[in-house]
């Protein structure tokens, strides 16, 4: 594995494997599809993007390469399901594991960000935008993944590397 493309869920094990900062892409994965959000390199705001279907890896990896390469992305932020009381099931070992993949894949660092209300603040927000149902519905996980990417990317800017 390229010594750039870590998995970890220290932030400033993060920061420090993107030294010169750039674009983050954050996902949301789900069993059925991938919320979307990227940020711009100053690392100042998160925008919700696309929601993709889920496939098999691969057809997943493609898309996201195209992502990458179109966006000059250095670095990606996935969100990581812990329980409410902040252990790991089943759901959090497969993000684990689409993580290692996606860091090998794309040669990238990847940061593993805890989503615990991540989709119900961006409901939230959404319902506050009073968008219909139908339209949260489609949009929900790439807006969760904005919520995630946006969190990160706080937690980036404040530290000191």
């Amino acid at each position: 594995m390229d010594e750039r493309a870590i998995v970890t869920d220290d932030a400033r094990a993060f920061g420090e494997a993107l030294p010169d900062g750039g674009a983050l892409l954050a996902l949301d994965v789900g069993t059925k599809t991938i919320g979307i959000a990227t940020c711009d390199a100053g690392w100042r705001f998160a925008t919700a993007g696309t929601t993709l279907p889920r496939g098999k890896f691969g057809a997943d990896r493609a898309k996201l390469g195209e992502l990458v390469r179109a966006r000059g992305i250095t670095g990606l932020v996935i969100g990581l399901p812990r329980n409410m009381d902040g252990s790991e099931g089943p759901r959090a070992q497969a993000s684990r594991a689409y993580a290692r993949n996606c860091a090998e894949a794309l040669k990238l660092p990847v940061l593993l960000w805890d989503e615990r209300w991540s989709t119900l603040s961006a409901e939230s927000a959404m319902i506050g935008q009073d968008m219909s149902r139908a339209k949260r519905a489609e949009r929900i996980d790439s807006h969760a993944a904005a919520v995630i990417l946006q969190a990160a990317i706080d937690r980036l800017a404040g530290s000191a590397f």
